[in-house]
């Protein structure tokens, strides 16, 4: 049962997260919304400390797959928790975008595809890997030193929001820095839209699993003497 109440904290945290991210892209699309690519970062930013920081005492608050499988990597979680996290994470995903593209202007869905991340002018897809890989990277850096790591600062989500802050800013016009497989699977199931869909789960699930091996290996300190654990 216990497993059950953590799952549905990660498909509410990941509805949250998506909704509001796939809203926030649409808007750019309304006119005279104001709403450019700071806002868009800012608006991640929010509804990821916010969900994870709601969603911490009850599941831990990953509300991304990249997240757990770096958290899995740096054993953290059982294998078992992780698969049903994962499924959990997609499901909120999949009702975010659906709820997103059924209450919102349909020209405007249409004109932004429901803020399915996409590749920009240039980047290929070894380069998109790559670009994914290391924003995901900051970003599962932050979850293990600001949340996981004995001596964490007390700061809920806030130091793992702002990281969709400047990755966004950075990222989004490369690959729409979705940084999490289920922000990029829930509107391309809802549009269709999968063209190049293969970066936003090999580049967040390999960037999730360095900074779990670099935090549980080298940067958690090791308990020393009779009995220690690791």
């Amino acid at each position: 049962m216990d497993l059950v109440r953590r799952a549905i904290a990660e498909a509410l945290g990941t509805f949250g997260l998506v909704f509001i991210g796939c809203g926030v892209v649409v808007a750019t699309a309304l006119p005279n919304s104001g709403v450019d690519l700071l806002g868009v970062a800012v608006a991640h930013a929010l509804v990821l400390a916010v969900m994870v920081t709601a969603t911490m005492n009850i599941s831990g608050g990953h509300i991304n797959p990249a997240v757990t499988i770096g958290l899995l990597v740096g054993r953290r979680i059982t294998p078992r928790d992780a698969g049903v996290y994962v499924i959990a994470q997609l499901s909120g995903a999949v009702v975010g975008a659906w709820l997103a593209g059924a209450l919102l202007p349909a020209t405007a869905v249409a004109a932004t595809s429901l803020g399915t991340p996409a590749l920009g002018h240039g980047i290929g897809f070894s380069s998109a890997v790559g670009i994914e890989a290391v924003l995901t990277f900051f970003l599962v850096f932050a979850v293990y030193g600001t949340a996981v790591a004995p001596s964490a600062p007390k700061v809920g989500g806030f130091g793992i929001g702002l990281v969709l802050l400047f990755d966004i800013l950075v990222g989004g016009p490369l690959t729409g820095a979705a940084m999490n497989p289920a922000r990029a699977f829930g509107p391309a199931l809802m549009t269709g839209e999968f063209l190049s869909h293969a970066v936003y789960w090999i580049g967040p699930l390999l960037g999730g699993a360095v900074a779990g091996l670099l935090w549980d290996r080298l940067l958690i300190p090791r308990v020393e003497g009779p009995g220690a654990a690791g």
